[in-house]
């Protein structure tokens, strides 16, 4: 499989034309939801999607002049669930929200801080849904800079950007698995310097990845 090396004007053209269009809805059937199940050596059943609590995160790409980034989130470490472990700024869904968009850029403004007036949708990925029972979908979009970052600091120890060519190279896509609930667990695993990106997170730029290699 080929490494994507794309401008953010290529990427964004690119996004345009593979991404889904519209929010995966529940019961879709053009494209079953995602998740670490895909990658198990023994068949294992997707868990339910109806029972998922739905969530929203952004895969925030940022054109900068040395090429285009991924905006991550270490999230902090007093975190009862999840901590410091890297992820993509989101959460849960409100039930005011009303589309995993505004789910996903309000849940950045109250993690990290970036105004909403910054992003760009471009598109949607197909739902991931965690063994943790959560069904994220994942939004698509371009950050704007220049932006300043606060970050919450009962929620996010840091913010930091990871080069999106890396990203978007199989050669770093590594299978890797350990013991959870008795069970040996197999996931993509990213490894970029110090950060160790991993689990949905990795999981859902293997798919970005996927979707735009075609």
């Amino acid at each position: 499989m080929q490494a994507l090396n794309l401008t953010a004007e290529e990427f964004s053209d690119l996004a345009k034309q593979r991404l889904r269009p519209e929010p995966p809805s529940l019961g879709d059937l053009i494209s079953r939801p995602r998740g670490d199940h895909d990658l198990q050596p023994l068949p294992m059943a997707a868990p339910d999607e109806k029972a998922a609590i739905p969530a929203a995160v952004l895969i925030g790409i940022v054109p900068r002049p040395t090429g285009p980034t991924v905006l991550l989130t270490l999230r902090a470490a007093t975190l009862r669930r999840h901590s410091a472990q890297v992820a993509f700024p989101g959460g849960r869904v409100d039930a005011v929200d009303g589309s995993p968009v505004i789910t996903a850029l309000r849940e950045t403004e109250e993690e990290i801080g970036l105004p909403r007036s910054r992003v760009q949708t471009l598109g949607f990925l197909d739902a991931y849904l965690t063994g943790t029972g959560y069904r994220i979908v994942p939004v698509v979009g371009l950050v704007e800079p220049p932006f300043s970052l606060t970050l919450n600091v009962h929620e996010v120890d840091e913010a930091f950007e990871a080069p999106l060519s890396f990203l978007l190279d199989p050669a770093n896509h590594r299978r890797e698995g350990r013991e959870w609930q008795g069970l040996h667990r197999t996931y993509y695993a990213m490894p970029f310097g110090d950060r160790y990106i991993w689990g949905a997170t990795a999981g859902m730029i293997r798919n970005l990845y996927e979707r735009l290699a075609g």
